[in-house]
C-alpha cells in the first residue's frame, strides 16, 4: 500500500514537473518566436501595452514609448522624425515594423533570450517584461550636418569611422515622419502609409543600404585603381594613349572623357593623373588591359555580391560578369551595370585610409538592460583585407592630389589631408545624373570616411560641385572637434 502511494506521488510530481517545463518552454524560451510570428494577433495589443525600450543615437533619445490613456497603454514617439527614420524605422498596428525597431524587436519588447531571466521573473510576478534600451552608433551632431548639407535634395550620406566600422551617419532623403504610421488610430496609418509607398521618390527606403541602388561613375575608378596596383602589372606612372575620344570594339559607342577634354597636353597619361583629372579614356583602357576577373576579385574583396547586415540587411552591390569587350570597358568607369549602395562606397574609402583593412561595418553600439547589463555589445571585427599596406598608401597619396589638384578641391579643407574622388553618373534615364563624393581623412584628423550620392540632373554641375560640399560638411564637423 505505501509503495503504491509512493510511485502514484512520484508520477504525480513527475507530471507535475513536465507540465512547468512545458509551461516555461512555451511561455518563456519560444516567447521570441512566438511574439515575433506575424499571426500572433494577441501580440499586437499586448506589445503596444507594453513599455517598448527606447532607441538613442549616442546620448540623442531618438525613440521612446509614451504612456497614454487609451487601450494601448503606450504610444510610440519620435523625436527627431525625418532625420532617423530610415535607419530607426516604424513600429505600426497594421503595417509591421522597419528598420531598427524591426531587427531589434525581441530586445526592444524584452522578449529575446539574453532577457530569459526578465521574462521568467514576468511570468511568475504577472508583470510585463520591459524593452531594453538601443544604443545606435550614429553621431547626432554629424549625423544633423549630413542631413542639413543635402539640402532637401534626394540621396543619401554615409560615415564609417575606418578603424572600428562603426558607422557615425547615415542620411536618407527623402524621408518621412513615422510618428504618422506610430498612430493608435488604424484608419490614419493605413492613409498614411499607402501615401508613403505611393511616392516616386520612395522615402520608405533607406537608399544608404537597399532601394534601386546607384551608378557609382566615377567613384568606381578607385576600385580599379586598387585592383591596378594590387596585380602588381601596373604602378602609379603607367602610361596610357590619350585620344580625344575612344571607339569602343564590336560597338558604335564612343567613350569621351567629361567635357570632351583631353586628360593632359600630351599623347600618353599616367594613371595617377587619369584617377586625379578622372578621365574616362584610360580607365576604359585599363579595364580592358585588367580583365573582368581581377576587377570582379576586388569588387569581391571589398563586399560586392556579399550579404551584410548591420543588423539591417544591406543590399548587395554587384558588378557585372559575362561582359563583352564593350561593356568591360564601360564598367571601368562605373557605367553600363555597376551598381552600388552609398554605404558600399564608403566601405572602400574606409579600407583605404585604414591601411587596406576594411572593418565591418555596425551601426548598434550595445543593447542594455534596466539594471544597464550589457545584454548585447558590437566588438570591432575585420571584414575582410582587400588592400595591401603599400597599395592603401599610394591611393592615399593620389586622393588627397585629386582634392589638392584634381578635380574634387570642392571638398578641400585648409591645413586637412582630405583624400577623395568625385564622379558623376548617367542614371539612363533622360539626362538624370547621380552626383558622388567619396573620401576620408587621415586617423589624427577625424578618422571618418564619407560617401555621399545626389540625385539631379546634367544641369546641376558635377560631383565636384554638388557633392563635395556635402562631404565637405560633414568631414569638417568632425575635424573641428
Amino acid at each position: 500500500m505505501i509503495r503504491s502511494l509512493k510511485l502514484t506521488g512520484g508520477v504525480v510530481v513527475v507530471l507535475f514537473i513536465a507540465l512547468f517545463v512545458s509551461t516555461s518552454v512555451v511561455q518563456v524560451l519560444a516567447a521570441p518566436a512566438l511574439t515575433n510570428d506575424d499571426r500572433n494577433v494577441r501580440n499586437l495589443f499586448e506589445s503596444f501595452s507594453a513599455e517598448r525600450g527606447p532607441i538613442f543615437a549616442g546620448n540623442e533619445l531618438v525613440a521612446r514609448s509614451t504612456p497614454v490613456d487609451t487601450q494601448y497603454r503606450y504610444l510610440r514617439e519620435y523625436p527627431h522624425p525625418e532625420l532617423y527614420a530610415p535607419v530607426v524605422g516604424y513600429y505600426t498596428l497594421t503595417q509591421g515594423n522597419a528598420g531598427i525597431e524591426s531587427e531589434l524587436n525581441p530586445f526592444l519588447t524584452g522578449q529575446s533570450n539574453q532577457q530569459f531571466l526578465d521574462q521568467l521573473n514576468s511570468l511568475v510576478t504577472g508583470t510585463t517584461p520591459t524593452g531594453a534600451t538601443v544604443v545606435l552608433s550614429l553621431d547626432h551632431e554629424l549625423q544633423q550636418v549630413a542631413f542639413d548639407a543635402l539640402a532637401g535634395r534626394s540621396g543619401s550620406v554615409v560615415a564609417i569611422e575606418p578603424s572600428t566600422g562603426r558607422i557615425l551617419a547615415m542620411v536618407s532623403t527623402p524621408s518621412f515622419d513615422p510618428n504618422q504610421l506610430a498612430s493608435h488610430s488604424t484608419t490614419d496609418v493605413l492613409e498614411a502609409y499607402r501615401a508613403l509607398e505611393a511616392d516616386s521618390n520612395q522615402p520608405l527606403a533607406n537608399k544608404a543600404i537597399a532601394g534601386d541602388q546607384y551608378f557609382p561613375g566615377s567613384v568606381f575608378k578607385v576600385l580599379v585603381t586598387a585592383a591596378a596596383l594590387e596585380s602588381q602589372s601596373f604602378v602609379s606612372g603607367s602610361q596610357f594613349p590619350n585620344p580625344p575620344e575612344l571607339q569602343l570594339p564590336l560597338s558604335n559607342s564612343i567613350v569621351t572623357n567629361s567635357g570632351g577634354r583631353l586628360c593632359g597636353p600630351d599623347e600618353e597619361v599616367s594613371l595617377e593623373t587619369a584617377l586625379i583629372q578622372s578621365c574616362n579614356i584610360p580607365f576604359a583602357e585599363l579595364g580592358l588591359a585588367l580583365g573582368e576577373g581581377t576587377i570582379g576579385s576586388m569588387a569581391d574583396d571589398f563586399g560586392f555580391e556579399a550579404t551584410l547586415e548591420i543588423p539591417m540587411p544591406v543590399t548587395p552591390s554587384r558588378y557585372p560578369r559575362g561582359m563583352d569587350q564593350a561593356q568591360l570597358m564601360l564598367s571601368s568607369f562605373g557605367q553600363y551595370d555597376v551598381r552600388v549602395t552609398p554605404l558600399q562606397v564608403a566601405m572602400m574609402s574606409a579600407a583605404i585610409a585604414n591601411e587596406g583593412e576594411l572593418m565591418t561595418p555596425h551601426i548598434v553600439d550595445t543593447v542594455l538592460a534596466d539594471d544597464l547589463e550589457a545584454l548585447r555589445e558590437t566588438e570591432p571585427s575585420v571584414y575582410s583585407t582587400p588592400l595591401s599596406g603599400r597599395t592603401a598608401r599610394e591611393l592615399q597619396r593620389m586622393l588627397i592630389r585629386a582634392v589638392d589638384d584634381g578635380v574634387a578641391n570642392q571638398a578641400s579643407i585648409p591645413g586637412v589631408d582630405v583624400a577623395g574622388k568625385t564622379g558623376t553618373a548617367e542614371t539612363g534615364i533622360g539626362d538624370g545624373r547621380y552626383f558622388w563624393f567619396t573620401g576620408f581623412t587621415p586617423a589624427d584628423q577625424g578618422d571618418i570616411a564619407v560617401a555621399v550620392v545626389v540625385e539631379g540632373v546634367a544641369a546641376d554641375g558635377t560631383g565636384n560641385s554638388v557633392a563635395a560640399p556635402v562631404a565637405k560638411a560633414v568631414l569638417e564637423e568632425m575635424v573641428n572637434r
